[in-house]
């Protein structure tokens, strides 16, 4: 159970996307005259300010905990984080941010807009949808040496399943849900 908790925490979805935020935008650096710190501002937009949304709403009670366990609660968190990436990625369309930090940002809106439709009857793990998109992102950005970050996907599922916050059923559709849309829409927009 403890070791299931660290991995919540560790690979929890608000750190992951800071990370392959980060990453990404580095990777875009490898272009001459591009910054490789791009990822910077997009993962305050994507990561930081939702997740210091959802820190208030703890605080004030309004929320039960960080991973929002109640599927009703979820809806205005995932909007809050839709808007706020949006207004994020107009902001870096505006000063020029590569494009692959760009795509990767419709990604997340676009995995952002799905599971906030589905929350509204199914609780999906947005855990294992964030971990399969990272998954397929970084293997589209760097190829097959990237596949070394799959077993982490099934690793995530299984501690959301020993932590009870899903079922199989949820752990799977979102897995495959956020594989789909990284594995589409990230590539098609780069």
């Amino acid at each position: 159970m403890r070791i299931a908790r660290v991995i919540t925490e560790v690979f929890a979805p608000g750190v992951l996307v800071a990370v392959l935020l980060m990453v990404v935008g580095f990777h875009a650096g490898d272009q001459p005259g591009v910054s490789r710190w791009w990822g910077a501002p997009a993962a305050v937009f994507a990561a930081g300010i939702p997740m210091a949304y959802i820190v208030r709403g703890v605080r004030r009670g309004q929320l039960t905990n960080h991973h929002i366990p109640e599927r009703e609660h979820r809806r205005g968190p995932l909007i809050f984080g839709a808007v706020s990436v949006a207004i994020g990625t107009a902001a870096l369309v505006l000063l020029g941010a590569p494009r692959e930090l760009l795509a990767l940002l419709a990604a997340g809106i676009t995995g952002l807009i799905v599971f906030g439709a589905v929350t509204a009857f199914w609780k999906m793990s947005i855990h294992s949808g964030v971990a399969a998109g990272t998954a397929a992102v970084l293997i589209a950005v760097y190829g097959p040496i990237a596949l070394l970050a799959v077993p982490l996907v099934p690793l995530i599922g299984w501690s959301r399943l020993v932590l009870a916050a899903h079922t199989f059923a949820q752990v799977v559709a979102g897995t495959l849900v956020g594989a789909l849309i990284a594995g589409t829409v990230f590539p098609v927009l780069r």
